[in-house]
C-alpha cells in the first residue's frame, strides 16, 4: 500500500522518512538565501496505514522557517531585532486544508507568487488508498 502512495506523490518531488510506523512526505514549497540568512516553506504530510482496519491516517501542514539575520522588519520603526516567527493555526478535524497557497509571506522578506495546491496531493493519496480497497481517514498524527 505504502509503495502506490510514494508513486503516486513522486511528481512532487518531496521526501519520504519513516519514523517509528508513520511516513513523512516532505516537500520544500519556496526557499530563500540571502547574505546570512535562510528562509524555508515546507509542506509536510505524514501517513500511518492500518492493513487490520484497510485505513491510511493522514494528516498535513505548513511549516514557515527561518535562521540568521533579518535586514529589518516590522517591529520598532523598521528595524527588526534579527529574528522572528510566524505561526498558523487551523483545524483538521473535519477535513484536510483545501485549496492554493498563494501567498506573500513576510517571513521571506519579499513577495513571492508559488502554487502549491493541498488537495491535489490529498487526492492522489485518497486514490491510491481506495485502489487498494483502503478509505482515507484525517488524523492529527504526532511529530517525534
Amino acid at each position: 500500500m505504502f509503495e502506490q502512495i510514494q508513486s503516486a506523490l513522486a511528481s512532487f518531488g518531496g521526501t519520504w522518512k519513516d519514523k517509528k510506523g508513520i511516513n513523512e512526505f516532505t516537500a520544500i514549497i519556496a526557499e530563500r538565501k540571502a547574505f546570512l540568512s535562510t528562509k524555508k516553506l515546507t509542506y509536510s504530510a505524514r501517513i500511518k496505514i492500518d492493513d487490520t482496519a484497510k485505513i491510511v491516517n493522514f494528516s498535513e501542514m505548513l511549516i514557515e522557517a527561518g535562521s540568521g539575520l533579518s535586514s529589518g522588519g516590522d517591529f520598532d520603526g523598521g528595524i527588526s531585532p534579527g529574528f522572528g516567527f510566524k505561526t498558523e493555526t487551523f483545524n483538521t478535524l473535519k477535513g484536510g486544508r483545501e485549496g492554493n497557497i498563494a501567498e506573500q509571506s513576510n517571513l521571506f522578506s519579499q513577495k513571492f507568487e508559488y502554487k502549491f495546491d493541498y488537495k491535489e496531493i490529498r487526492s492522489k493519496i485518497e486514490s491510491a488508498a481506495e485502489a487498494a480497497g483502503y478509505k482515507l481517514q484525517y488524523q492529527i498524527l504526532p511529530v517525534k
